[in-house]
């Protein structure tokens, strides 16, 4: 079914681009500054980050437990609770993306991924796009993070989650939409289509 008012460039909306500068470049986020004609024709500024893209994975092992991670986050200043996630290298495709992410973050391969749908967790103020993949049929093996990052691998039932969720134990976007798919998902209300992994080092 069509969402009611579903044009993305609805013309009684649409802010058109005049200029457009760079005022940050970082490691891989870039910051920019912007200046718009509003559809009354008047000009604002618009101050956005520019990301390149994300995914994220939720984990179902076989007896239906999740693979979840505890990682501190900085600009938060707490230990979240996490599916894993991670950004597109350039020109990487989101399923492989899924599964080094898996591999490096957990040491988890799968042998079954489906991609659920994308996810904008801050649409006010930055275009990341985060890309939900399904993964089952998982095989341990060693995990292989990168310099600097300290992860906690760990899993719970998805009751667990969810009582973690309602309780404000987890209030990170991307699993908050994960769960949501698995629930989805699980009750029969939304459909996957599962395909094997892309990669070269999945268990068979």
């Amino acid at each position: 079914m069509a969402a009611p008012f579903d044009d993305p460039q609805d013309p009684a909306l649409l802010e058109r681009r005049l200029e457009s500068r760079t005022v940050y470049q970082g490691h891989f986020l870039q910051v920019r500054r912007d200046t718009v004609a509003l559809p009354d024709g008047r000009h604002a500024g618009r101050e956005y980050i520019v990301h390149p893209g994300a995914v994220v994975i939720v984990p179902i092992l076989n007896d239906g437990r999740l693979v979840l991670e505890r990682q501190y986050r900085y600009p938060v200043g707490r230990v979240m609770i996490e599916f894993p996630a991670g950004k597109l290298d350039a020109g990487e495709p989101p399923q492989r993306c899924a599964e080094r992410e898996l591999r490096e973050e957990t040491g988890y391969r799968a042998r079954e991924w489906a991609r659920a749908g994308l996810l904008h967790n801050a649409i006010a103020y930055s275009d990341e796009g985060i890309e939900i993949w399904f993964a089952r049929g998982l095989e341990a093996g060693s995990a292989e993070l990168d310099e600097g990052e300290f992860v906690q691998v760990f899993t719970a039932t998805e009751a667990e989650l969810a009582g973690w969720v309602r309780d404000g134990l987890v209030t990170d976007a991307k699993t908050l939409i994960g769960l949501l798919w698995l629930q989805q998902w699980r009750r029969g209300e939304w459909d996957l289509s599962w395909q094997p992994a892309a990669g070269e080092a999945h268990p068979r």
